[in-house]
């Protein structure tokens, strides 16, 4: 009781909307509801309130920060020729990584909670939760070497306009964390595309291109590592002869199969050690974030299992069909590349824009992940599809649900 009683006395005016907007946020951060329905039948009767809800999420999403932070370091210092074993120089890729990340994850959150903070204070209500998860979510899908003005800009239209314009949390149609994504997709397409946005720190992948450090790996990270007598970043590392920052996908357009085992293992792209976003290309850590999910009540078993068949059938289709290089991929191939486990898990889940019954989260599965994979295949500017199914989705998920109702609906009333 001691820690509750200084957080009533520190408590703000209601007066000092800004102020109490900030400590009602925090407050309920640190303290679970006191009070529950009583008695039995279908009434909630635990503390698991939405920001704990969404908390569980974030927890979900650890591991694929860590993986995806050391893995911006790895794929810099393979781009060098450099440390190629994974756990070679760890410090030097940890570190790096954090540099990237680290930023990225400050100005999404500052931006979009700030966001938040002024239209509750507007409002005169609290703090709504659903910016937890997207603020985890966003530096995950972008790339390592995003300008921060760009990644503030994304994030501020996707909560203004996909979100706010709504009504706030639990009110937008869309994923907002993709709408972010998207909204650099058309405005910098060059920024999220191509070759050479994956790998971080270069000036550009070809071969002898110089590295790009900054002051705090040449001024704070080099003298800390000297004192221990450790390895340092070299200012004077170029890129090395035959390298690309291609990613799978992109190969895989370019020449099929054959092209991308030229480059990349089988083993490399499920453990996730290629280039891609930082949080999407560690398949077991995915599928562990998403079992946890599913066995935390959270994450719809439905909607991931229904989207993994529409995908595997879309996918075999291609190879019928076997008309270009990428349609030739063997489906199960297919999982292997892109992000196809972490849009399934983290994204197609979110319990806002997905769909609600049981029959519609099934048809809304199994349609991104067969429309998915024909966008990721056939579209000649982007070859992957998740991202643009979702959303698209998204849109129908409210029709997929009213009709499931509608005919329920009719069965009963002809029973009846």
């Amino acid at each position: 009781m001691g820690l509750l009683d200084f957080f009533k006395k520190i408590e703000p005016s209601k007066d000092k909307k800004i102020a109490h907007t900030a400590f009602d946020a925090f407050f309920t951060f640190a303290f679970s509801p006191n009070s529950v329905t009583k008695g039995k039948g279908v009434h909630i009767r635990d503390g698991m309130d939405l920001k704990r809800t969404m908390f569980q999420v974030v927890i979900a999403l650890q591991l694929c920060y860590v993986f995806g932070t050391y893995n911006i370091g790895h794929q810099h210092f393979k781009a060098l020729g450099m440390y190629p074993d994974l756990f070679q120089a760890f410090h030097l890729k940890l570190f790096y990584g954090l540099t990237k990340l680290i930023p990225l994850f400050v100005v999404a959150n500052v931006v979009g909670l700030g966001i938040e903070f002024l239209y509750a204070a507007k409002k005169g209500h609290s703090v709504e939760e659903g910016f937890l998860v997207t603020g985890a979510l966003i530096p995950l899908i972008m790339p390592p070497d995003l300008p921060l003005w760009m990644l503030a800009l994304s994030v501020a239209f996707a909560v203004v306009l996909g979100k706010e314009a709504f009504g706030g949390t639990g009110m937008n149609i869309w994923n907002i964390a993709l709408l972010s994504r998207v909204f650099i997709f058309f405005a910098y397409p060059l920024d999220i595309s191509g070759d050479e946005v994956w790998v971080s720190g270069l000036e550009s992948t070809k071969a002898m291109s110089a590295v790009d450090y900054g002051w705090i790996h040449t001024n704070v990270l080099n003298p800390i590592f000297g004192w221990f007598g450790g390895a340092q970043y070299d200012v004077g590392a170029t890129v090395a002869d035959g390298f690309t920052g291609a990613t799978p996908l992109i190969l895989a357009y370019q020449d099929g199969w054959e092209a991308v085992t030229q480059h990349y293992s089988s083993a490399q792209m499920f453990w996730g050690t290629i280039p891609g976003s930082i949080g999407e290309t560690s398949k077991p850590f995915i599928i562990f974030g998403a079992i946890y999910l599913i066995a935390m009540g959270i994450g719809s078993w439905r909607i991931m299992s229904s989207m993994f068949i529409g995908a595997a059938i879309s996918a075999l289709l291609m190879n019928a069909w076997g008309a270009t290089p990428f349609m030739t991929v063997p489906w199960y191939y297919q999982f292997y590349m892109g992000s196809f486990f972490f849009a399934m898990a983290f994204m197609a889940t979110d319990p806002v824009t997905a769909a609600g019954t049981t029959r519609g989260k099934l048809l809304y599965g199994f349609m991104i992940g067969f429309v998915g994979m024909i966008i990721r295949v056939l579209n000649p500017a982007y070859p992957e599809g998740w991202m643009l199914a979702i959303l698209l989705f998204n849109t129908f998920s409210p029709l997929f649900d009213h009709n499931v109702l509608q005919k329920n609906m009719a069965k009963r009333l002809k029973n009846a």
